[in-house]
Formats: C-alpha cells, sequence, structure tokens
C-alpha cells in the first residue's frame, strides 16, 4: 500500500467525518426535506458535488448523520454504564446509563435530528436508520444492565419525555401541567433534562 494511497483514505475519512459533524447540525435546524446538500456543504467547506462523492446523495448523507448520531448516544450509554461498579443493580445501572444521556443532549442537535427523523420515518431509509439506532440502544441497555423488559420500556419512555421537556422547553414553564410532566426529571442544565430514574434516546 502506498503512502499516497494511504494519505487519500486517511484525508477522505477526516473530510467524512468533519461533513457528518456538520450535517448533523444543519439537519437539525431544517430536517431532512427542507436541507439542501448545498448547506451541509458550505457549513464542511467543501463543494456540494464532494458531498455528493463520498455519501451519494442527501438521503444517503442524512442516514449517515443519523447513525452518527446514534453512535454518540452508544458511546454516551456505555460510558455510563462503565462508571458504575460491578455490582451495580440494574436500575443503576440504567440510571447511569440516562445520566450520560442527559449530559450528551446538551448538544440539543443531537436530539433535534431525532426529532426530525421521526418526522421523516416514512422514508424507508430514514425509518428503517431508526429503527436500527433503536435495536442497538434497546440491545445495548439489556445486554449491560440486565434490565427486565418492563424497565427498558420505562427507559425508553422517559427519554421520549426528556426528548418533549428539552424539545419544547418545558422545565421553564411555570404551571401545573408542566410540573406534572416535568417533576423527578434530572437537569444537568438548563437545555438537557433526563429523567430522575432513566432516560434513553
Amino acid at each position: 500500500m502506498s503512502t499516497r494511497s494511504t494519505g487519500v483514505r486517511s484525508t477522505a475519512g477526516a473530510r467524512r467525518a468533519t461533513v457528518l459533524a456538520r450535517a448533523v447540525s444543519v439537519f437539525a435546524r431544517n430536517g431532512y426535506h427542507a436541507t439542501p446538500v448545498a448547506d451541509v456543504a458550505e457549513a464542511a467547506d467543501i463543494s456540494a458535488a464532494y458531498v455528493f462523492r463520498l455519501f451519494g446523495d442527501k438521503l444517503g448523507l442524512f442516514v449517515a448523520a443519523l447513525d452518527h448520531c446514534y453512535s454518540r448516544v452508544m458511546g454516551a450509554m456505555a460510558d455510563g454504564a462503565d462508571s458504575t461498579g460491578p455490582d451495580a443493580t440494574p436500575d443503576e445501572v440504567l440510571y447511569a446509563m440516562g445520566g450520560a444521556y442527559a449530559a450528551l443532549i446538551a448538544d440539543n442537535d443531537l436530539l433535534k435530528l431525532q426529532v426530525h427523523a421521526l418526522s421523516a420515518a416514512d422514508v424507508p431509509e430514514i425509518g428503517n436508520a431508526v429503527r436500527r439506532g433503536y435495536e442497538q440502544v434497546v440491545t445495548f441497555a439489556q445486554q449491560r444492565s440486565g434490565a427486565a423488559p418492563e424497565a427498558l420500556q420505562r427507559f425508553i419512555a422517559y427519554g421520549q419525555l426528556c426528548h418533549l421537556i428539552v424539545a419544547v422547553g418545558l422545565d421553564r414553564v411555570d404551571a401545573p401541567w408542566a410540573d406534572t410532566l416535568t417533576a423527578g426529571i434530572r437537569h444537568p442544565d438548563h437545555t438537557s433534562p433526563a429523567s430522575q430514574q432513566t432516560a434513553s434516546a
């Protein structure tokens, strides 16, 4: 293998990583349907033609950005699980994973991208990517925590509640109905609440 070919691949890999990071932010603003590839290319400071070369088309780019998002979710959950001791109970492991996820979605772009993906899940490739992401999350959570299916269901349900709270700022609404939804929710900061019990993607 030549040094030149290795360098080319390294450069392409670095460019791909840059494009994916920018794509998460750009798609998070306006979603799949309303975002042209040119906007992502501009944010990544490369040509739209090169983005197409890397990802094929806008759909391929969006799915890759969504996969990247779920990869970050999995990394956060792994960090949370790793922070627990060997004698941690399933609930304690889920709690730690939830806290790590809560900190992760302080980056609102990751949250908004997931919300936009749900709104575009009727596109088969996007729906498949969402299902693939949740399969990874649920499988990992079960394997690392040993929790029962009912606990895992609550884990995901609290995660969805957290998405709602963050997306519309319910933690800043001073009203009984909002208090009902946010009660018992931990807030690592003002933009990334997560369930006091468990939270997930």
